[in-house]
């Protein structure tokens, strides 16, 4: 049994006690086998639960995911500590200085009339702070371990920040079409797919950004349109899938789609 005393009502310090215990000889077997590695998707996973909370408008469930979070930053706080790297208070000490430095119209004499000018005046102290000397530099910095669609946005929304972008969607929709085009050749050709493919999505994401429209957002609204449908297809559906021809699976689904009209 660890020296631990119970208490009607936890604190942050209460928490980091716990992972102190959890990580210590004697605690948890799991918990003292664990690396910033091996733990590095359950960071991802709950972050997704917390914000899949926000979009259900689940307030109990968000408070819930917001601690499964909280857990993940303590966590990785309590291994660096271990290692001597730094501890939960130097990631507090590091997010209220930025937080101070890149609102200089809160904090400084700078002004900001409205939230483009606040995030304008954010991203120009970002620059600065992070050394970031050009465009591209700024580009290089947008996250690798980010959704790829959502990092296309970042990267096209920088680059237009940098004057680098059309002025209406029309080249934006041409430009679609003609990366339709090469990756339909290249699928003829049996080569260079995976690179025509990944240029059309990038033009997609980009074609959302002018109408306003979030490509992350809008392929996972295609995502649960499938599931919604299938799920139609399978209740019309007269036996196991797996042994109707696909001219009648994609007559299911014309019907299912229909429905839906």
């Amino acid at each position: 049994m660890v020296d631990f005393q119970m208490a009607e009502h936890y604190s942050v310090d209460s928490l980091r006690r716990i992972m102190e215990l959890l990580r210590a000889p004697g605690g948890c077997p799991w918990d003292r086998a664990q690396t910033h590695q091996s733990i590095r998707a359950n960071m991802l996973e709950e972050a997704y639960e917390a914000v899949d909370a926000i979009d259900h408008m689940d307030m109990d469930n968000l408070k819930e995911e917001l601690g499964d979070v909280l857990l993940q930053v303590v966590f990785h706080a309590c291994m660096a500590q271990e290692a001597g790297r730094f501890t939960f208070d130097d990631v507090v000490d590091g997010i209220c200085k930025k937080l101070v430095y890149r609102h200089p119209h809160v904090f400084g004499a700078a002004e900001a009339g409205d939230a483009e000018g606040a995030l304008s005046a954010w991203d120009a102290q970002k620059r600065r702070e992070k050394g970031q000397k050009t465009n591209a530099d700024a580009l290089d910095s947008v996250a690798r371990a980010l959704p790829a669609l959502t990092r296309a946005s970042k990267l096209q929304g920088k680059a237009a920040k940098a004057g680098f972008d059309w002025t209406d969607v029309s080249p934006a929709l041409d430009k679609l079409s003609e990366e339709l085009e090469e990756l339909k050749a290249a699928v003829r050709e049996g080569s260079n797919m995976e690179e025509e493919l990944g240029d059309l999505l990038f033009a997609a994401v980009k074609v959302g950004r002018f109408v306003q429209v979030d490509g992350e957002r809008a392929l996972q609204g295609a995502c649960e349109k499938f599931i919604r449908r299938f799920r139609r297809v399978e209740a019309l559906a007269e036996g196991p899938l797996e042994r109707m021809d696909v001219p009648a699976l994609e007559a299911l689904w014309q019907k299912a789609k229909e429905e839906e009209a």
